[in-house]
């Protein structure tokens, strides 16, 4: 069962990998929309191909990358924004995304189409052992730093890692750890199907460094899925223990995250009514004992051990006679008091903070939320959907093709004010849709502009089907359901690993704007497309076979 990582052979690595789609998939995936750009010019310069094949009846790629660009021309011209010069820039930006992703699938397809499949997954699993040595790299960054073995229960700076040390583990992208968490519970679906027990593992682990919980979840439910439904003895023993090793991680390595999944699902089913403290209160780790404790605990243990010594005397060594003693002869064994300041959560306004509280107090008669008093409610997720479906009803004419591309909800619209938020952008250019203002940007500065505890997952409004329905209406919900999960659902009877994965990824799709992110998504269709290759016009692969 446990072979080499692929039958790991350099030679055939070398001679058999496409070097034209893995530097593209490196390039691509960095974060920095610069570099992003640079890899398209790249990849054209060296694949020269233009010809997408698009069509109503067994399109080439998903017919949605197309249609959807005819959205947001309609609403520029129903909402008169070709008016606004700064509103003209954003709509290019937002189009430019979009043509992007386009550009992206269709090298995608080409590399497919042109290379052995074989090929692929050889490319495919160099990049996974890239990205693991970063991850890796980057955990190992952070033990030298700190000097603990494991930074998850690391209190110190601050608490500058503790609970968040899985936002450092970025891997290859140098993008969000959710988008590492998010390529790598893919890479455990992909090599569960390929039989690849190492690099289930490898995936595993960074995944569960990068401790995204909500990820976590959406991985195990769609384990437990493949446990029940389609997969053999040998890969439901590897389910179990990747099971157990987020149990160990959960309970062992980094409990706190045990508790912020209850704490959240309480919230989010029960919301809190009282009001927080103004008054911060320093953590008080019970679990640590204290320095008589732990003398008392040290002096048992030392005259358990006399006890059972023979009548011969042992000499103490200088360099243990120089240790500091207590009254009895005891030596003294400190530790450190992680109550004290250094050990508790920094309380300093950031600039990011700062920035934020300084727009709300500008525009607070505008800010109906975010410029009032913190109080504990329903998660921020679940205030962004409510808060959709209220702009829509209340303006029905837009529910067919929506509010218009960065006007309501999306990476766009967040990157346009300026605040450094989704990426840099000119502040002389800087637009804010009213709608955009008092919606969205309202529960963002509600959550966002107040404690570290609060800026999660849960409380960001980010979500693709959010995005959909806000800005480009039932019409683009639409065609993203039919001709974009669709185009990759119509092959379910015959898909392997491509299943599980579409359906991690329409999960994945209420955390983030996963389009514009312009990372996981374009790797999800180089597995998709690749699965779709191998598996048309063959019989299934036996996904179940022992």
């Amino acid at each position: 069962m446990f072979n080499s990582i692929a039958d790991f052979n350099f030679k055939k690595v070398i001679n058999q990998v496409d070097w034209k789609l893995l530097l593209f998939l490196m390039l691509f995936l960095d974060v920095k929309l610069g570099v992003k750009i640079f890899a398209i010019i790249l990849v054209y310069l060296l694949r020269f191909d233009f010809k997408f094949g698009f069509s109503f009846k067994n399109s080439r790629l998903p017919l949605f990358y197309l249609l959807i660009l005819a959205i947001p021309l309609i609403d520029l011209v129903i909402n008169r924004g070709y008016g606004n010069p700064n509103y003209l820039l954003t709509f290019f930006m937002g189009m430019g995304f979009w043509i992007l992703s386009l550009l992206a699938i269709h090298q995608v397809k080409l590399a497919v189409e042109v290379n052995d499949t074989e090929i692929i997954h050889r490319t495919i699993l160099v990049f996974f052992i890239a990205n693991a040595i970063f991850s890796f790299g980057n955990f190992a960054a952070i033990v030298f730093e700190t000097g603990a073995i494991n930074p998850f229960r690391y209190q110190g700076d601050h608490q500058k890692y503790f609970i968040g040390t899985g936002d450092y583990i970025k891997g290859l992208t140098f993008d969000t750890s959710t988008t590492n968490a998010a390529l790598n519970a893919f890479g455990v679906i992909y090599f569960l199907t390929r039989k690849n027990t190492p690099m289930i593992f490898v995936c595993m682990v960074v995944l569960l460094f990068t401790g995204s919980n909500f990820i976590n979840m959406a991985l195990i439910f769609t384990l437990a899925l493949l446990f029940v439904f389609r997969t053999s003895r040998n890969q439901k023993s590897l389910i179990v223990i990747c099971v157990m090793l987020l149990v160990v991680f959960m309970a062992k390595i980094s409990p706190q995250n045990d508790r912020y999944i209850g704490e959240t699902f309480k919230d989010a089913i029960h919301p809190p009514n009282p009001a927080l403290s103004k008054t911060s209160v320093p953590i008080v780790c019970s679990n640590v004992p204290s320095l008589e404790e732990t003398r008392q605990k040290f002096a048992r243990h030392y005259l358990d051990s006399i006890g059972n010594l023979t009548t011969t005397r042992v000499k103490l060594k200088p360099a243990l006679a120089a240790l500091p003693k207590a009254g009895m002869g005891r030596i003294i064994i400190d530790t450190p008091d992680i109550n004290l300041l250094p050990y508790q959560k920094a309380t300093d306004t950031t600039t990011e903070q700062r920035r934020l509280l300084s727009f709300i107090d500008e525009h607070k008669e505008k800010l109906h939320l975010s410029a009032r008093e913190y109080k504990p409610s329903s998660p921020g997720k679940i205030l962004t959907f409510i808060q959709t479906a209220l702009f829509l009803k209340q303006h029905p004419a837009k529910i067919f093709t929506g509010d218009g591309i960065g006007n309501f909800s999306s990476k766009l619209a967040f990157r346009t004010t300026s605040f450094g938020i989704a990426g840099g952008y000119p502040v002389k250019h800087t637009y804010i849709s009213n709608d955009f203002l008092t919606n969205h940007l309202d529960i963002y500065l509600y959550f966002f502009s107040k404690t570290a505890g609060l800026r999660s997952l849960t409380n960001s409004p980010y979500s693709v089907y959010d995005q959909l329905i806000a800005e480009y209406g039932l019409l683009g919900l639409l065609l993203f359901t039919f001709y974009y999960a669709g185009f990759f659902a119509k092959y379910y009877k015959t898909l392997t690993y491509g299943l599980p994965l579409l359906l991690i990824l329409l999960m994945l799709f209420f955390t983030d704007y996963w389009f514009e992110q312009l990372s996981v998504i374009v790797f999800f269709e180089l597995l998709l497309l690749l699965n779709i290759k191998e598996t048309t016009n063959k019989s299934q692969l036996n996904y179940g076979s022992a």
